[in-house]
């Protein structure tokens, strides 16, 4: 019984600590520096305009015809200097209307490739046409705020930052979508462990939907990368090059029209997770990287590898231990997920029938987000080798 106790309150330490210890930490660290130390001043941009880099604002697309002309409205209307600015459009493959609606607006730097090889493909064709030292990715279907670019160039003016990751925002289209609203609760939690992460020393990696780098320090991600954006500036990181955040540079976009389509993202974001931490191994190691090694761990590797078994294995492990007449506290504990796993289901249930409470969309998207981790491991098997991604309908 000692070894099931034992093994029981491993999986509840690792699943508090992943999803709510790891930021009380960092919170605590963070107030602690502060005391100490004086507060990093904020970058200041200079006045003069023709002291601002020249950027590229890239994006890779497939078959993105429907929000080719609202993407291009949001972008010039972007507050940088035109002459500055190189929109490049790199078309994966595409076989709808993209290059032909593209080719309305004189101002794109067009980069096409007939044949779909995956999204870190189509980075690195369009890199090796980019001639600005600092390149802004963004996706088709994400609108910027109009500062997102002044705000990038800003964090680049920190020591020794050389990827800089801004903001994604997540709404619904319509209410009751369980999907957008509960991926909209997570990714305003996530953002705040980004911040706080950057503010410790690094950010643990740019997500695609607007992240820049330093093409000083530009590393090519594998072609086979499930998360292409994400190896790019963990590369960088790796490295010895800081990740720096922001939430004054954000990209929004509506969520996924409903479960099935998220899970489409969330099992390639699983998948792409654990090749990662396959490939960023290293990483792990206190010795070699001793400022990243225990970000990288909390942060990353535990929320996509061991946390979700250990949250599967809390079911039967509490099942044997009340059985056994271990104690009261087993007993407490398992009508706490008890209610847990109702609360979920009846959120589930609701959402369905079209009369969700938006309070249970939390505990329903973060059962579903750990659910998807093992359907990301067969999905891996069979996309390990290719970098094309499935795009997931959104709201």
């Amino acid at each position: 019984m000692l070894v099931l106790k034992i093994l029981f309150w491993i999986c509840i330490f690792l699943v508090v600590y992943t999803y709510v210890g790891y930021g009380v930490v960092l919170w605590i660290i963070l107030k602690v520096k502060r005391l100490l130390l004086h507060r990093e001043q904020e970058p200041i941009l200079p006045l003069n305009e023709e002291l601002l880099p020249e950027v590229t604002l890239m994006i890779c697309a497939y078959n993105e015809q429907e929000v080719i002309r609202e993407k291009m409205e949001n972008i010039r209307a972007l507050n940088y200097p035109q002459r500055k600015l190189c929109v490049m459009w790199v078309t994966d493959g595409s076989t709808d209307q993209s290059n032909e609606l593209l080719g309305e607006y004189p101002e794109v730097k067009l980069v096409f490739s007939p044949e779909r090889r995956g999204k870190a493909a189509a980075m690195q064709h369009g890199l090796r046409e980019n001639k600005a030292p600092y390149v802004i990715f963004t996706d088709a279907n994400t609108m910027l705020n109009s500062d997102a670019l002044r705000e990038i160039v800003r964090q680049f003016m920190k020591e020794n930052v050389s990827c800089v990751s801004g903001e994604k925002r997540v709404a619904a289209r319509h209410k009751g979508q369980t999907a957008a609203e509960g991926e909209g609760v997570y990714w305003r939690y996530e953002s705040i462990l980004k911040q706080w992460d950057s503010d410790l020393y690094s950010a643990m990696g740019a997500a695609g939907e607007l992240f820049a780098v330093r093409m000083e320090h530009y590393r090519e991600a594998p072609q086979n990368a499930l998360l292409d954006d994400f190896m790019m500036s963990m590369l960088i990181l790796k490295d010895g090059h800081r990740i720096a955040y922001t939430s004054r540079a954000y990209a929004m976009e509506y969520g996924s029209a409903n479960m099935k389509e998220e899970s489409k993202r969330k099992r390639r974001i699983a998948a792409g997770g654990l090749q990662s931490i396959w490939w960023l191994r290293s990483l792990m190691n206190p010795f070699s990287h001793t400022k990243v090694a225990f970000q990288f761990i909390s942060h990353r590797v535990l929320r996509w590898s061991i946390t979700p078994l250990a949250l599967l294995l809390l079911i039967p492990l509490n099942i044997i231990l009340v059985a056994l007449d271990a104690g009261i506290i087993y007993t407490v504990i398992g009508v706490l997920q008890l209610l847990f796993y109702m609360a979920t289901l009846t959120g589930w249930l609701l959402a369905r029938s079209g009369h969700e409470v938006k309070i249970l969309n939390i505990p329903v998207y973060f059962l579903f987000m750990n659910m998807n981790v093992f359907l990301g491991i067969r999905y891996l098997m069979t996309h390990s080798q290719s970098g094309i991604w499935e795009k997931a309908g959104r709201g």
